[in-house]
């Protein structure tokens, strides 16, 4: 039965929408709020994550900072990759943590990366783009 006021009640939700998981996935607002600060634009290019990795680290000295800081690099990482790397995908793991598959069925945990790069700055993250770009 569909009533309209009451929504689908039939459908099935099992599948998530890939184009509304990417857009929330790519909000990274805490990162985007610091790149703006220091002048950078991030446009979802390769050139914006180079110049994420130029950023002085002033954020290493506040530890709830670095968290979401790491978070939000490891999705935004992964939103250039799927936007940029053909047949790149978001996946969500039975826990719910998000990783970007390509074509080869290679997934990468973008978020680990994320933390890696927030904590030390290495890898860097063009680093990590231009070796899956490569696959």
């Amino acid at each position: 039965m569909n009533i309209p006021f009451l929504g689908n009640r039939g459908a099935r939700h099992d599948a998530p929408d890939p184009a509304g998981i990417a857009e929330l996935l790519s909000e990274c607002q805490l990162l985007r709020s610091h790149a703006a600060r220091e002048g950078v634009r991030l446009d979802d290019s390769t050139g914006s994550l180079e110049a994420l990795d130029q950023l002085v680290p002033r954020w290493r000295d506040d530890e709830e900072i670095l968290d979401w800081l790491g978070n939000d690099a490891g999705l935004y990482l992964g939103t250039v990759i799927v936007r940029t790397v053909p047949g790149a995908v978001w996946e969500l793991w039975p826990d719910g943590r998000p990783v970007v598959r390509l074509l080869s069925g290679r997934e990468f945990d973008v978020v680990a990366f994320g933390h890696e790069w927030a904590d030390s700055g290495v890898p860097e993250l063009s680093q990590l783009y231009a070796e899956v770009a490569e696959e």
